[in-house]
């Protein structure tokens, strides 16, 4: 018997997922918390992941397991229902459930990994961000991304991002176009901005010159926003090209060698998104004290920023996000913008 508490996460997702503009996934986690009610195939599949935290979103892990299949063409009466192949969504759990009862062991295997949302849209919030931080500091910028998967985000600057009607600032010609990301009072965007370094780290990275990394990001779209699948295809073009340099590492053990030293003459950016809930509580905890202390050693031309785009309250993805900058010397902690956990809309305070 899978656990009322559980079935209840199941269904939180839904709303949530239905609240963010997917009725597809909401349409599936609905019928997936009523097969868990009924014993169905759907309980055999997830009732291994009941204990497992509820910030790793089993969930979300299931969706995107079953989008794989889809992607995969092991599923063409499922795909009829998935716009990220060219379906029209429909009355899908019916299919879905044929297509969990078919492919269960398959399936067991797929909801283990991590959900490995590389969200593009992201971006355009951390840019705004980055822009407060060099307009206070006006110094160059050596940017770090903890929890950075395969790094589209630190490619940021590459993407067209259409933030008003005379002005786009990244790249004008890229194949990733974010149209009126930002509302509210617009951060100053006509600030230079210098990206002298740039490095990741990710306990598990993803290559995005990989098929089946690639196969594994597009998987964790939701497959009726079509826009965001979009996105993921042109930033995934662009990095194959120039991949960016993600290493191998938990953040707090990057973070550690990478900030041990005070970088004379640029602003030491420090930045992710939608990471923290992922994070083991001790990791959390290694990772501020490694970003207290660095900031402790952080001087008017050693400056030290931490910018965040996640969730107002920890593991609680139904709660407004912000994108918070904490600068140090100092410490000062600003709540710069709200939006959705995907980014756009990106409303400015």
């Amino acid at each position: 018997m899978i656990s009322r508490g559980f079935v209840n996460r199941v269904r939180a997702q839904a709303a949530y997922c239905r609240r963010a503009g997917s009725p597809l996934t909401a349409a599936i986690l609905d019928g997936a918390a009523e097969d868990l009610e009924q014993g169905g195939p759907t309980a055999a599949l997830l009732g291994p992941l009941v204990d497992d935290p509820a910030g790793s979103l089993p969930p979300l892990r299931f969706t995107a397991a079953l989008h794989r299949i889809v992607l995969e063409r092991r599923a063409p009466a499922l795909a009829l229902h998935y716009p990220s192949v060219g379906g029209t969504p429909g009355d899908v759990w019916p299919a879905a459930r044929e297509v969990v009862a078919e492919h269960l062991d398959l399936l067991a295997e797929l909801v283990r990994n991590p959900v490995q949302t590389n969200e593009v849209g992201r971006s355009t919030a951390l840019l705004g961000g980055l822009l407060s931080v060099v307009r206070q500091t006006g110094l160059p910028v050596r940017l770090l991304e903890v929890g950075a998967s395969a790094g589209l985000n630190l490619l940021f600057d590459r993407y067209a991002h259409a933030v008003a009607d005379d002005a786009v600032l990244g790249d004008p010609a890229s194949p990733v176009r974010l149209l009126a990301p930002w509302t509210g009072q617009l951060p100053a965007y006509d600030v230079p901005l210098e990206v002298v370094e740039r490095l990741g780290c990710d306990p598990a990275p993803l290559d995005p010159t990989s098929a089946a990394d690639r196969l594994t990001l597009t998987s964790c779209v939701w497959a009726d926003q079509v826009v965001r699948f979009e996105r993921l295809r042109g930033a995934l073009q662009i990095a194959a090209a120039a991949p960016p340099r993600v290493e191998r590492s938990s953040g707090s053990a990057f973070l550690e060698r990478e900030l041990a030293a005070p970088r004379e003459g640029v602003v030491t950016v420090v930045w992710h998104s939608v990471v923290r809930q992922y994070l083991g509580r001790v990791e959390r905890e290694r990772v501020s004290r490694v970003l207290d202390a660095a900031g402790a050693r952080a001087g008017a031309r050693t400056p030290l920023v931490h910018l965040t785009l996640e969730p107002e309250h920890l593991e609680d993805s139904s709660t407004p996000f912000q994108v918070r900058s904490t600068l140090w010397p100092g410490g000062q902690l600003r709540v710069l913008a709200d939006c959705e956990a995907h980014g756009p809309p990106v409303r400015w305070r």
